[in-house]
């Protein structure tokens, strides 16, 4: 290039970025977006090539301008944020990264996810942008966390409601545990907090990265185990799905047998305080039917478990599971606890002969026939008397139990 070209060139960015400063919001951004449609996905030299040299000086003005302007909800900061992406995501780009950090940027990503006008799309922009600051380079991962980046992006993913928000905020959570051991922790625990969030896509996500970031974790921490538990009231096939994942991911770990215990005890909810309630209060109804829904999911998740292995079977039996999965045959208000109970129990059943009388004499002769026959059809079958005779079953499997009605 000819000194005169330059010279020309050096003149075009200097007339750019004099209508920049002297332009108001409408001018700024028709600038934006014939920047991003004309330099999207161009690399660090391009970018040099095409600003003379002086691209930073751009790259420095739009992060002045977005720290100044996006409290007020008058700028259009996703398109701010796409804008800052074409020199953050441009190949060679860890000068940009560099001076991004410097002037403060990280920072107000943070506080822009956390501004509740702001909308789900433009934060979507922001995680799209720690994103990428985070991938390249584990130091600038604990930059990131070190702003309190876990706790605001977690948030993100349980709080927002639009999809492309909460899988930028999953991947991004990912990505700050992976290879980072100061951190990861941190992401572990608050992943830990939010399996309390009322939303089941949000929530299939949390679960779906716990068990990502559970696969890097040396030690489970037992604090795990309620909120586990807790999942398997959820209505959601989704997440009882990502539920019974993380519980056979569990099943492998240090807890294994706290796991156990915790899921053969849901099988008998009238021994934890739950009992139907006396009144047809919608609220206590509903409550009491979450319990039962609970009690569907942890047979279920047995049968799961036991059928993993022979080892886990044998540790299922020792908590007399035979005995508490007769008893849940008998929950009549609740079909699906019943045909969960009954596969759960027939694994059981083929699986160690010498059970098979004993749930017998458990059943009934003609139960029991029935059952033999079609494990997963046979509550219809189950009358009141039927029900009762379930509860009271004397059947223990356990090595060292008395027997005794349940």
């Amino acid at each position: 290039m000819s000194s005169q070209e330059e010279q020309q060139g050096i003149g075009r960015v200097m007339d750019f970025l004099e209508e920049w400063d002297h332009g108001d919001k409408t001018t700024r951004n028709r600038m934006l977006n014939t920047f991003v449609a004309q330099n999207e996905g161009k690399t660090y030299y391009e970018l040099e090539t095409a600003f003379a040299l002086g691209a930073s000086l751009f790259l420095a003005r739009m992060t002045t301008w977005i720290r100044l302007t996006y409290m007020f909800g008058k700028t259009n900061v996703g398109l701010q944020l796409k804008a800052v992406g074409v020199f953050l995501s441009a190949s060679s780009n860890h000068q940009y990264i560099l001076e991004f950090l410097e002037d403060g940027g990280v920072l107000t990503i943070l506080d822009i996810l956390g501004q509740i006008h702001i909308t789900a799309e433009d934060k979507h922009q922001g995680l799209l942008l720690l994103q990428t600051i985070s991938t390249t380079s584990p130091k600038y991962k604990e930059i990131i966390c070190e702003s309190q980046g876990v706790k605001v992006v977690a948030e993100c993913l349980a709080e927002s409601d639009w999809d492309d928000t909460q899988e930028a905020a999953q991947v991004l959570l990912e990505t700050l545990a992976h290879g980072n051991p100061r951190f990861q922790p941190q992401v572990y625990q608050r992943l830990v907090g939010l399996m309390a969030s009322s939303s089941p896509p949000a929530l299939q996500r949390i679960i779906r990265t716990l068990r990502t970031v559970q696969a890097e974790v040396k030690t489970v921490h037992p604090s795990i185990l309620e909120p586990v538990l807790q999942l398997l009231h959820s209505l959601s096939y989704e997440v009882e799905g990502e539920a019974l994942g993380l519980i056979l991911d569990l099943s492998r770990s240090g807890l294994g047998p706290e796991l156990l215990r915790g899921l053969v005890a849901l099988l008998r909810p009238s021994e934890g305080g739950q009992q139907r309630p006396g009144t047809e209060d919608p609220e206590e109804m509903t409550a009491y039917f979450s319990v039962l829904v609970q009690q569907a999911a942890a047979a279920k998740a047995i049968r799961l478990l036991a059928q993993s292995g022979e080892d886990t079977s044998q540790e299922l039996l020792d908590l007399d599971v035979v005995h508490y999965l007769l008893c849940a045959m008998a929950t009549r208000e609740h079909k699906d606890s019943q045909i969960q109970a009954s596969l759960a129990l027939m694994h059981f059943v083929q699986t160690y002969p010498d059970i098979s009388e004993h749930v017998r004499g458990g059943m009934g002769i003609e139960l029991f026939e029935n059952f033999m026959q079609s494990p997963d059809r046979v509550h219809p079958n189950i009358d009141e008397i039927q029900a009762e005779k379930l509860l009271s079953n004397k059947v223990h499997q356990t090595k060292e139990s008395e027997v005794g009605e349940c």
